[in-house]
């Protein structure tokens, strides 16, 4: 099997590599994907909200957290879908499979963040 040619690098040029490699993943998410803009509107929107709203410490924690979890779990599902469509563009089950579990992972995702909030509301400052 062939090496990746990338593999070799070490210290501080593999981590600009790697830096650039996520910028071009963010890039690529926001123009390709209207799913992963959504999320991450949404979680722009969130996290300044939340900054306004006199949460407590937990719950400004799980609030963001959360928001940031939905766009990881985007990004790994644009990834899959993106890997399974490059294999090939027919209907498999599989290929379906694949799709509707990271599918899936975001729907309990957003449910985790509707829940996150109305936790963290029904326990405001006084």
């Amino acid at each position: 099997m062939k090496e990746s040619p990338f593999k070799g690098k070490t210290g501080a040029q593999r981590v600009l590599n790697a830096l650039g490699y996520s910028l071009d993943g963010l890039g690529a998410g926001w123009r390709n994907e209207a799913a992963f803009r959504q999320v991450a509107l949404l979680a722009v929107a969130g996290i300044v909200i939340s900054l306004f709203v006199p949460l407590q410490p937990w719950a400004h924690a799980a609030v963001i957290g959360s928001h940031f979890l939905t766009v990881i779990v985007e990004l790994l599902n644009s990834a899959v879908e993106a890997a399974v469509d490059h294999t090939s563009l027919e209907r498999h089950e599989l290929a379906k499979r694949a799709k509707d579990l990271g599918s899936a992972a975001q729907l309990v995702c957003l449910i985790n963040l509707a829940a996150m909030w109305v936790m963290a509301l029904t326990h405001l400052h006084a």
